[in-house]
């Protein structure tokens, strides 16, 4: 994207941030470019200028400010797994996001409307789940060094593992508007952490 002036930066963000309110609450295939124009009060000239590529553009843009609220709702749990309570306040953190959030996931629809199989849509994912893998490894490391965790457990495919249980938790919720699930994967992978003491000497 070109460089543009802080008051361009700004135009740009309050357009995207007008989207991608209007999609979390009418649905991505409900909403099109004249909606966007009449909800951040921007003339056509304006949204093409910040986003050329027209809707497809301006969703992937949605998609990207989607996955970092995924992880900054998390915070500042996600970055302080330093304790088994500080665990506990991110898991009950995580279950609140996607309560409040309700069954339907916005990063999802527009995913899909992009086609999840194009780059754009698959680096937006990608880059998510690395980063919010590497924030849960992070703590894994924490523990291990502070001697709660096996030093002998990989950080990072335990952090996968416990990632993939809260996608599958999400998931089900999404067809079932019931986080059960997504409570249980994280309180059983929590346990097998816990439970995952360094040997004795």
């Amino acid at each position: 994207m070109r460089s543009l002036t802080r008051k361009g930066a700004a135009t740009r963000q309050r357009v995207l941030e007008g989207a991608a309110a209007h999609i979390r609450e009418h649905g991505v295939a409900a909403t099109t470019l004249d909606d966007v124009l009449a909800v951040t009060a921007t003339s056509k000239s304006q949204l093409f200028h910040y986003f050329p590529g027209g809707r497809e553009e301006l969703l992937l843009a949605v998609a990207r400010f989607e996955a970092d609220r995924v992880l900054e709702d998390q915070r500042p749990q996600l970055g302080d797994l330093t304790s088994w309570p500080g665990w506990r306040l991110w898991r009950d953190k995580v279950v609140e996001r996607y309560r409040n959030q309700g069954p339907r996931c916005p990063l999802g629809s527009v995913v899909a409307q992009l086609d999840g199989g194009t780059p754009g849509a698959q680096a937006v994912v990608t880059e998510l789940m690395r980063r919010w893998q590497a924030e849960i490894a992070a703590g894994v490391r924490h523990m291990q060094e502070a001697g709660e965790i096996d030093p002998g457990l990989d950080p990072d495919r335990a952090a996968a593992a416990l990632l993939a249980g809260i996608q599958g938790g999400v998931l089900i919720h999404m067809s079932t508007g019931q986080t059960a699930h997504l409570e249980a994967a994280l309180d059983m992978g929590i346990t097998y952490l816990r439970t995952s003491r360094p040997p004795s000497p």
